[in-house]
């Protein structure tokens, strides 16, 4: 029977929304398995909005609902609406969206905050004993909001990984071609773009980490 599986988006492009590649590898590997898909994102303004070809500030306010439906491609549903009870999984691209929109990781490290639908939709899976992926920086997301000693990995960075400690989390080292699983939470995280220099290396742990997660 085919897996649902809720990816949740925050925004589009990497420095300041979903990073595009890791979003994109995510989709195709969750059709390769079969997996149906339902897009999420936050209902609320951008912390704030990059050009990209640039990399300067744009001061023009953008939506991260409304721009994760650029990934999307049109169908993205409010994350307020979510409900655990019609998902096997939820998956968490990554992205500074991730640490900016979804969190506060990016502005306030240790002392973020979660966003309050994400906050929701996570202790709804916990509660119900489903999978959770996170990829690149979205493992903070879940050191954050579980704590509790929850296993994950952002790669190798140690500024990051002692940032995830001091929430409460256990960070675990690991190669972009691989991931992190935390059993008793099942939580699952891979590096991707924190440790990735292309996207087939991407592939390799992402792949391994959407197959374990819905075996």
């Amino acid at each position: 029977m085919s897996k649902n599986v809720a990816v949740v988006l925050a925004g589009c492009g990497v420095f300041d929304g979903s990073e595009i590649h890791e979003a994109v590898i995510t989709i195709l590997n969750l059709h390769k398995i079969g997996a149906n898909i339902t897009f999420f994102a936050p209902n609320v303004v951008q912390a704030d909005v990059v050009n990209h070809l640039e990399g300067k500030p744009d001061s023009n306010a953008r939506n991260v609902l409304v721009e994760s439906a650029r990934i999307a491609r049109g169908s993205v549903l409010d994350l307020a609406d979510f409900s655990a009870d019609d998902f096997d999984a939820i998956v968490f691209p990554g992205g500074f969206g991730a640490a900016k929109n979804l969190c506060t990781f990016a502005f306030d490290g240790a002392n973020c905050s979660v966003n309050i639908d994400v906050q929701k939709a996570i202790s709804a899976m916990l509660m119900q004993n489903k999978p959770m992926g996170f990829l690149c920086i979205a493992p903070v997301i879940a050191a954050k909001a579980i704590g509790d000693g929850v296993k994950l990995t952002i790669g190798t960075d140690s500024a990051t990984a002692s940032a995830v400690e001091a929430m409460g989390a256990k960070h675990i080292d690991c190669s972009a071609d691989d991931f992190v699983v935390d059993e008793k939470f099942k939580v699952y995280s891979t590096p991707a773009y924190m440790l990735a220099s292309n996207t087939a290396e991407i592939d390799l742990g992402v792949s391994k980490m959407l197959a374990s997660m819905l075996k």
